[in-house]
């Protein structure tokens, strides 16, 4: 089958949200919401919410009858630095600071998740303070969900949670039940060569599923990823989640890269 996103009847295909910080990026921030509910969005994501006041977030969301799924964390430095540190020693004492920033947005936008962002390191200090940052965050908002995701080498040269294998020791470490593997097909495919056979192994510690093909990350239906193959596993798998187109479209518009959707439907 393929590239081709095709659905026989009894087929559960996910439900798909939108990542607002890549898609609709041809529109300014808070004409996004409305862009991707006219487009048939019920969820987005948003990678980094910190630059408005979370109430104009808030209120976009509320209007559009839109629920934000996913942020990341920790906040980034706009004055320089790396957008993640949960993993670099000499920045621990900042992480927690700023996870306490982050929960105050959170308190407000309500999301579903929230990304744990490992940074640039290598290392068992670089382990054990990953693990001992994802422990804080989860203490500290029991209630609230949190991700960590495997990102490939050559688009994060240097990235400490470069592997799905590393994700799992990670998580095995950490040990608490708010805290799951967000899994995304295109740094999947990237990393280990197989996105499907990846999630057949690891699928059940996914708490969020993102997908974008490789090796451009544009819209599914081009590269070697069959999302045929890749949903009929996921719904095989049990998983009820969100799946969250996380991609830079190839078109101008993005409602014009959005084809594979609809044939997905």
């Amino acid at each position: 089958m393929g590239n081709a996103l095709t659905q026989t009847e009894g087929d559960l295909m996910p439900r798909f949200a939108a990542n607002i910080s890549m898609l609709f990026a041809e529109l300014p921030y808070l004409d996004r919401f409305e862009a991707a509910a006219a487009a048939g969005f019920e969820a987005v994501e948003i990678l980094y919410p910190y630059e408005l006041a979370a109430k104009d977030t808030q209120r976009a969301l509320m209007r559009n009858g839109l629920q934000l799924l996913l942020m990341n964390a920790p906040p980034p430095n706009y004055t320089g630095g790396q957008p993640g540190y949960a993993a670099m020693p000499e920045l621990a004492d900042r992480f927690q600071r700023d996870m306490r920033r982050v929960m105050r947005y959170a308190e407000v936008l309500r999301p579903r998740m929230i990304h744990v962002m490992a940074g640039y390191a290598k290392g068992a200090e670089a382990h054990e303070v990953f693990v001992r940052n994802l422990q804080y965050a989860a203490d500290l908002a029991p209630d609230q969900r949190f991700t960590i995701e495997p990102l490939n080498a050559a688009d994060q040269p240097g990235y400490f949670l470069d592997s799905y294998e590393l994700a799992a020791e990670v998580l095995e470490a950490v040990a608490r039940p708010n805290i799951g593997l967000q899994y995304d097909a295109y740094h999947a495919q990237l990393i280990h060569g197989d996105a499907v056979q990846v999630w057949e192994k690891f699928g059940d510690l996914a708490m969020h599923v993102q997908i974008g093909a490789a090796p451009a990350r544009c819209e599914p239906g081009t590269g070697p990823v069959d999302f045929d193959a890749l949903f009929q596993v996921i719904d095989a798998s049990g998983y009820t989640g969100w799946v969250s187109a996380e991609y830079t479209p190839s078109t101008v518009r993005t409602e014009d890269s959005l084809g594979w959707m609809t044939a997905a439907e």
